[in-house]
């Protein structure tokens, strides 16, 4: 059969070449294989021969099996000199690969401790007492956290609040810890990463939860703390969802007692005096005997021993913050006393502290709690479930001591030793009154209604009804705080 080739000439008009010619059927050119191609053919010999296949070449003559060997040898010493030649360069090559790339992530985790502060955290350590407490704190890989959180799985989210997140960890030796995950891309948090962990260096209290160490090696710093079983006491106090708590009396006043022994030492007690700056039920955590653990000192304050405040930009949290350090900016002692008055109310209550729910002269519960009490009306607002025959009077002394932490004045409010002595005090008379009490039920809101506090501090400027216009103290103030200021959690 003929082949015919198309192409096309200079004026590109399509032409018909003249059929190519089979050679290796025509002429037979070959003394080997003959391979017929387009105007021309080539020859070759089968395997074992070696020529150029042509009849008026050297034709095709059969291999001498030993040169056949040879070659096949040659071949295979060839490639395996090529591919040794590959695994040495490879493996030599491997080393360099490996130690570029430990050194990249070296310099990725020096860059994340310098972004986490961690020379800020040095050179801060090296100018307090007490860094020798630092040194046993564990430093954690960023692996062992990973995997302890299940890669920070939402599963294990304990809490969220201002400075990060905290995660339900379980080490490798099955110990459960709480791991706090600062908030990736806010400029502040490396300092309140810091300054948290010089603050939780001075530490060492049964009430204060206990730092177990840390991990700067990461995008975002982590510190790991103990776990805390039952959760936080405003959960306890209000419910998660808000179904409310049936936490006993007694049990209220031993949390209310443990807590300001806390702050007290906190305040007098470290090398140097600490103030915590966010207290709040939610940051007071509960263990399993119901132990109170004061946690979270992101906002935290060290004051230096020749001072008695600190100028800072105002923190903390709406409903918990101190008026008085909301207009001068400048922090005291008395502002972690203004804010535990209030938990204390919160106990008494189990009302927030805080509630847009409630009409507009009830949002704040320090003014709603004060003006009752002036207005003897205490009754009124406690938690119905904490009345009992044997602690009216322990209702009525703890009543009488929130008022006092309120004030809105600084120097009329006790200090944090003064309210712990008080505390403790009424929980020994508390027993005996629990077990001799002779009160009957109806007495009881008579007691309640009829404050006996002759010392109580006045503490607004007006606690008339809602109704006549009346501008509470603490009500004006935390107008003025919620218009012009947003740092609460």
């Amino acid at each position: 059969m003929h082949k015919y080739v198309l192409g096309c000439n200079v004026l590109c008009k399509c032409f018909l070449f003249l059929p190519d010619i089979d050679e290796c059927m025509i002429t037979s050119p070959c003394s080997g294989t003959c391979i017929n191609v387009p105007g021309n053919y080539t020859c070759g010999c089968p395997q074992g021969y070696k020529g150029d296949g042509m009849k008026n070449g050297t034709g095709c003559t059969k291999e001498n099996p030993i040169q056949s060997k040879n070659r096949s040898l040659l071949l295979i010493l060839s490639m395996s000199i090529g591919v040794g030649l590959l695994v040495l360069l490879v493996g030599s090559s491997w080393p360099i690969y490996w130690g570029i790339k430990k050194r990249k992530y070296i310099e990725l985790k020096e860059k994340y401790f310098k972004e986490n502060g961690g020379l800020l955290l040095q050179q801060q350590l090296a100018s307090y007492h007490g860094v020798e407490s630092v040194e046993t704190t564990k430093i954690f890989t960023a692996e062992e956290l990973e995997k302890a959180t299940d890669n920070y799985h939402e599963s294990r989210i304990l809490g969220e609040g201002g400075y990060g997140i905290v995660y339900k960890g379980i080490l490798a030796d099955k110990k459960v810890v709480a791991i706090k995950k600062s908030k990736v891309g806010v400029p502040t948090q490396k300092e309140q990463f810091v300054n948290e962990v010089i603050v939780l260096s001075q530490i060492n209290h049964r009430n204060v939860v206990r730092l177990l160490g840390c991990c700067l090696e990461t995008p975002a710093p982590l510190l790991v703390y103990e776990y805390i079983t039952n959760g936080t006491l405003f959960d306890c106090i209000h419910g998660k969802k808000g179904e409310g708590s049936s936490l006993a009396w007694e049990l209220r006043l031993k949390i209310a007692a443990e807590t300001a022994g806390a702050l007290a030492y906190l305040h007098s007690s470290t090398s140097t005096p600490i103030i915590h700056r966010d207290v709040k039920a939610m940051n007071i955590l509960l263990d399993d005997n119901y132990t109170a653990k004061v946690s979270d000192f992101g906002a935290s304050r060290l004051v230096p021993m020749d001072q008695t405040q600190v100028t800072t930009l105002v923190q903390g949290t709406h409903g918990y913050l101190d008026p008085e350090y909301f207009h001068s900016n400048q922090l005291t002692q008395k502002s972690d006393v203004y804010s535990f008055g209030v938990v204390l109310m919160e106990l008494l209550t189990s009302k927030v502290a805080l509630s847009f729910a409630r009409p507009e002269s009830e949002r704040n519960l320090a003014s709603l709690f004060v003006c009752s009490m002036k207005e003897d009306g205490l009754n009124r607002i406690l938690d119905d479930t904490l009345f009992s025959e044997g602690n009216i009077e322990t209702l009525k002394n703890v009543a009488n001591l929130a008022e006092r932490c309120v004030s809105l004045k600084g120097e009329e409010r006790p200090t944090m030793k003064e309210v712990a002595s008080e505390l403790e005090g009424m929980r020994i008379m508390a027993k005996h009154l629990w077990e001799s009490s002779n009160f009957c039920p109806e007495e009881t809101v008579h007691l309640l209604g009829s404050p006996s506090n002759t010392n109580s501090v006045d503490v607004r400027g007006d606690c008339g009804s809602s109704t006549t216009g009346a501008t509470y103290g603490h009500d004006s103030m935390q107008i003025q705080m919620l218009m012009s200021y947003n740092d609460g959690r």
